[in-house]
């Protein structure tokens, strides 16, 4: 059985995925269990993880994303720098129809399925591929549906997922239809342009994915997190072999991160971005490591989201 390979651009935020997959088995469990009594059904809370600022480590695809609250997996693997973002649609389905949402969750339910040669067991509902090629070929045609059905906002998401399972199928394609949104403004835009550097970068074509990263790194880090985006730059800088300049941003980011305090003036746990900054820093230049200050103590535990 494959493992779920989507990168860090795929926004796959696992968190709409996660919310979309519990809301089904939430209806699938009112259907077989009777109401209450004169109780009134709970209408449904929607939450916006982007608005807990979110910043992860990617380690790994799928599952791992599950439950980790404001932060973001990063990471490096394959055709997948495994990604960032589907939370950012959470925030989005806040202002969708009801029937839009369900449709781009269909998309994404597929963009999820297992790939295995394995069939289900007898009696499952779930929805198998065998082949990376062949899942996503399946959630671009359901994008595309959902494109063409509803347009605007729901329109350009779908559009956006299409491009990005269109990697595994035609990667020049996807590359160019990335861009192009990328040329746009919104959180597609965002989204888009941080996807093309990731494709750039896994490509080996570092000064395009550069100025990608650059041009990302101006913005506000509402979409997605400015640490997250400097420490990709950093690491597409340092195999361009343009190791100061990574040193550089990796030191400011660990630096900036380290001397934060709260309210109180407390020192803020860093986060993961930070964190592996810091390692970078001492990978790189262990001297100029020694700069970098340590927290206080009361600040030790884990990184900021976890």
């Amino acid at each position: 059985m494959e493992t779920s390979l989507f990168p860090y651009y795929i926004t796959i935020s696992i968190r709409e995925i996660a919310f979309f997959v519990m809301a089904r088995k939430k209806r699938r469990f009112e259907q077989v269990s009777p109401a209450a009594a004169n109780e009134p059904a709970e209408k449904p809370r929607y939450q916006d993880p982007f608005q807990a600022a979110v910043t992860n480590r990617i380690e790994d695809a799928g599952k791992a994303f599950e439950g980790k609250g404001r932060t973001i997996l990063y990471g490096v693997g394959a055709l997948v720098v495994l990604g960032i973002i589907i939370a950012v649609f959470v925030q989005w389905n806040n202002r969708s129809q009801a029937a839009a949402q369900t449709a781009l969750g269909k998309g994404i339910e597929i963009m999820q399925a297992q790939v295995t040669d394995v069939p289900p067991l007898a009696g499952s509902t779930e929805k198998t591929y065998k082949t990376q090629r062949e899942r996503a070929e399946a959630a671009i045609a359901e994008f595309e549906r959902v494109a063409g059905e509803f347009g605007g906002a729901t329109g350009e998401k779908a559009k956006y997922f299409a491009a990005v399972n269109r990697l595994h199928v035609d990667r020049e394609m996807a590359v160019s239809e990335l861009e192009a949104m990328a040329g746009g403004s919104g959180e597609v835009a965002t989204l888009a342009t941080f996807a093309a550097a990731q494709a750039r970068a896994d490509a080996g074509q570092f000064d395009k994915a550069a100025e990608h990263y650059r041009k990302l790194s101006t913005g506000d880090g509402k979409i997605i997190p400015l640490d997250v985006i400097k420490l990709e730059l950093g690491k597409t800088l340092e195999k361009q072999g343009n190791k100061d300049e990574a040193v550089n941003i990796f030191f400011e980011l660990a630096k900036t991160a380290s001397e934060a305090k709260d309210k109180e003036g407390k020192s803020i746990p860093l986060s993961a971005a930070a964190l592996e900054a810091k390692d970078k820093v001492k990978e790189l230049a262990p001297e100029k490591a020694k700069e970098i200050p340590e927290p206080d103590p009361a600040a030790a535990g884990l990184p900021f989201g976890f």
